[in-house]
């Protein structure tokens, strides 16, 4: 029999039931046991779910209260210690005041799991770290599951990729040290199952995908030795990218099976059919965990069927990934065009597909020949349909010219055009683009999208908002204003609702952290703009303030990332047509009398490839896509970048030739330690560290802002220094935001005036540092564009 399982499924529920049980917790609205029954009633609800698929088994354990990593680290004991809390004792709260903060403790750092959008926690590990066990909870969702009679599996992050995954922030310490206590907690969770009946465990080790150091390798030879006794059957998982290079030497490892990724890297295949032991279970991943299209059933069929007949039961299918990333099911889609729903499969939709495969397998074609039907189908109406390709967008595609992703001139003749023309202060203060969006705007917004108001009354609440915002910065003293976003639902989503080639679900939402969740929307087909998306909304806030008020875009690899991408192109050649729409935007703004334009990228880094080889050609388009949005304005137009809550040194060749003008990077929770990179890299131009985390709600005082302040001032020169918070204060409330701001605008004027006391006046004249040598950045590619003058409207 064809024996199908997935890795894990959607936490937040389809209407995401648990972000709102979360927050209402959080406010003080409700009790704990309500959090917890709407936990216990989707994990009820999901779980059924993958029965009523026939899946074998049903994954356990991969709920989370804010995120898995930090629910491994809570069930491992290993917390930080600067937090006071007795491990075994962790209540819900504390867990949370660990991914939040509170009015002692700064939060835990949070970055990107691998190349996603999703953000987890990252464990704090030094020598004194303990690994003795926490709150039961794990074992309670396993217990659940058991009760319901079901068949569980439960997941677990690998002990290589946990350690791998955490920072310590004693220098020179060695995580890898921590390997035997981590080993030793691994055993008593894995004992603990056994005792509960379990049969398989699935181990996620993504780690293995990565270009790991010799030492790191060594890791999984000896902790699955160590754990070869555990009496539980043990699933290797990864994901992500190939683990081939590794896979003779995993599959020497005492485990009873292994998943591998056979969407992101089918080709890894043929070498672990090689190597796989006669007795080891091979988990395909043939269905897109990390995408909404729906499969080409007849496409994996094919590959398949081979391997069910080499490998019989011990052939496992499953999605690529956890399901995590993709929305709960379609049934909630009533909006969306009936062909396009066609084309798509949503968490549920995908458990269906591994069902149809299991009984096409088993039972023959025939038995699904309905089903299978229904697939050729939605492929083919996706290949033939007018509304995916654009030949005005492949036209312009065709025409662009190598110069056109350069500035006019080197970022030293910019700069000083810049400032005479901005006449700002020394360390300009400035926030990252978003203020409250409190409940007035959330219930306006929607009001409108119901039809509940008209446009012009919508036009005059927004803008209402908008100077509400730019009133408060002014008293605040803010250098740099925005105009607040208040009529932005999401930095990827409004700009999709403007451009061709979008479509947007209802309930689409997926996590990016916590209670965080995003609608990504759907890139169908050729991208383009039809008009100006920001234009008039900047220019009325402009209006209302003689200081600089920034234009706000998204830039084209966020667009990208933070959308579900069709592929049935490369991803560069979506990008490029994503750049081109920004490219419009940025000139109209600057046409418009904008003279600082911010295009985010938060998404560069998360886009790298797991692999180092495959690094090159991603930041050669990424970068390129950066330079043609940006590069169609005059000297004196100052381009700000932002990118927050990822691993930035490793690619800071790649950033220093995106040439913005300004980076604002968030380094708060790492105390500076990002920008000890750019610093040590010498970073070309002028940049803005976070100074105060705005994912928490504390508020920092001037003294500690100041303190960081101090620490920037020792990697960069003051004159390259700009003052803002981490990221966009959209999630965050009016009272602690001009609190915060306040004491940053205030620590910013203080360091000024020590700073002019000083003999020389360092930060009073511009030297720009001089520029690493070009061999030392990658290219940028095959520049591209067409000058914003003249450009041909798409």
């Amino acid at each position: 029999m064809a024996r199908t399982h997935i890795l894990g499924f959607p936490r937040i529920g389809a209407r995401r039931e648990l972000k709102f049980a979360q927050e209402a917790f959080w406010r003080g609205e409700t009790s704990e046991a309500a959090l917890r029954d709407t936990g216990a009633a989707l994990r009820r609800k999901h779980w059924l779910l993958q029965a009523d698929a026939g899946l074998a088994s049903v994954a356990a354990g991969d709920f989370a209260w804010y995120d898995h990593m930090l629910g491994l680290t809570a069930l491992l004991g290993a917390l930080p210690k600067r937090f006071g809390f007795d491990a075994a004792a962790l209540t819900l709260p504390q867990y949370y005041e660990l991914a939040r903060g509170n009015t002692a403790q700064p939060a835990m750092e949070m970055t990107k799991w691998f190349d996603t959008n999703y953000h987890y926690i990252v464990p704090e590990l030094d020598a004194d770290s303990t690994f003795e066990g926490g709150p039961t909870w794990f074992f309670d969702e396993i217990d659940e599951a058991l009760a319901q009679g079901l068949a569980a599996r439960p997941v677990l992050v690998g002990p290589v990729t946990y350690l791998w995954l955490s920072k310590s922030h004693v220098a020179g310490f060695d995580r890898l040290a921590l390997l035997p206590r981590v080993i030793a907690a691994y055993r008593r969770i894995l004992s603990q199952l056994r005792a509960r009946g379990i049969e398989w465990v699935q181990i996620d080790e993504p780690a293995l995908c990565l270009d790991l150091p010799a030492p790191w390798l060594d890791a999984f030879d000896h902790a699955y030795a160590a754990l070869a006794d555990s009496g539980v059957k043990l699933l290797l998982a990864t994901y992500f990218d190939t683990a081939a290079p590794h896979a003779a030497r995993a599959a020497a490892l005492p485990v009873h099976g292994f998943h591998i990724d056979l969407v992101r890297a089918p080709q890894q295949l043929a070498d672990w059919l090689q190597v796989l032991p006669a007795h080891a279970v091979l988990s395909a991943g043939v269905i897109d965990g990390r995408n909404i299209w729906r499969a080409d059933l007849r496409r994996v069929l094919d590959t398949v069927r081979p391997l069910h007949a080499a490998l019989g039961d011990r052939l496992w299918l499953a999605p690529s990934c956890s399901l995590l990333h993709v929305p709960v099911s379609l049934d909630a889609e009533t909006r969306l065009d009936p062909e396009l729903k066609s084309w798509l499969a949503f968490a549920t939709e995908k458990l269906d597909e591994l069902h149809t495969l299991a009984v096409a397998l088993d039972q023959g074609e025939a038995a699904v020949a309905q089903l299978l039907a229904a697939s050729d189908a939605a492929q083919a109406s996706r290949r033939t349909s007018r509304r995916v390709v654009n030949r005005q967008v492949q036209n312009r595609l065709a025409a662009l010219t190598a110069d056109m992703a350069d500035r006019h001139s080197p970022f030293e003749t910019r700069i000083e055009r810049q400032r005479a023309a901005l006449a700002l202060p020394p360390l300009p203060t400035t926030t990252i683009g978003s203020f409250p969006q409190t409940p007035a705007i959330r219930q306006t917004r929607a009001a409108f999208k119901r039809g509940d108001i008209g446009a012009l009354d919508y036009l005059e609440r927004m803008r209402a908002e908008i100077e509400f915002a730019v009133r408060k910065q002014e008293a605040l003293g803010l250098d740099v204003l925005v105009h607040g976003e208040a009529e932005r639902n999401d930095m990827v989503e409004y700009f999709g609702e403007q451009l061709c080639g979008y479509a947007f679900t209802e309930n689409g939402w997926v996590q990016s952290y916590g209670s965080r969740c995003v609608k990504p929307p759907v890139i169908f087909g050729d991208v383009y703009r039809p008009e100006p998306m920001t234009v008039e909304t900047a220019r009325y806030a402009q209006s209302l303030t003689d200081k600089p008020v920034k234009g706000m875009l998204t830039g084209p690899v966020t667009m990208l990332q933070w959308s579900f991408v069709r592929d049935d192109q490369p991803r560069s050649v979506t990008t490029r047509q994503l750049a081109l729409a920004i490219r419009d935007e940025v000139c109209d703004l600057e046409r418009a009398g904008i003279r600082i334009i911010q295009i985010d990228e938060p998404a560069l880094r998360e886009g790298l490839p797991l692999r180092r080889a495959d690094w090159a050609a991603y930041l050669d388009w990424a970068v390129e896509a950066f330079r043609l949005a940006a590069a169609g304005v005059a000297d004196d137009t100052q381009i700000h970048t932002h990118m927050c809550y990822a691993e930035f040194n490793d690619i800071l060749p790649a950033i220093a030739a995106m040439d913005a003008d300004v980076i604002t990077i968030e380094t708060s929770r790492s105390a500076m330690e990002l920008l000890e990179g750019f610093g040590d890299f010498d970073y070309p131009n002028e940049i803005g560290p976070g100074v105060y985390d705005i994912h928490s709600p504390r508020v920092p005082g001037v003294d500690a802002i100041t303190r960081l302040l101090e620490r920037a001032c020792e990697v960069i020169p003051p004159e390259r220094l700009w003052v803002n918070p981490d990221c966009g204060l959209k999630t965050r409330g009016w009272p602690e935001t001009e609190a915060a701001l306040a004491n940053m605008v205030s620590a910013a004027r203080q360091l000024r005036a020590r700073l002019a006391g000083q003999a020389p006046l360092h930060w009073k004249r511009v030297t720009p540092p001089t520029a690493r040598p070009a061999a030392s950045a990658p290219t940028h590619g095959a520049a591209c564009g067409a000058s914003c003058a003249g450009q041909a409207a798409v």
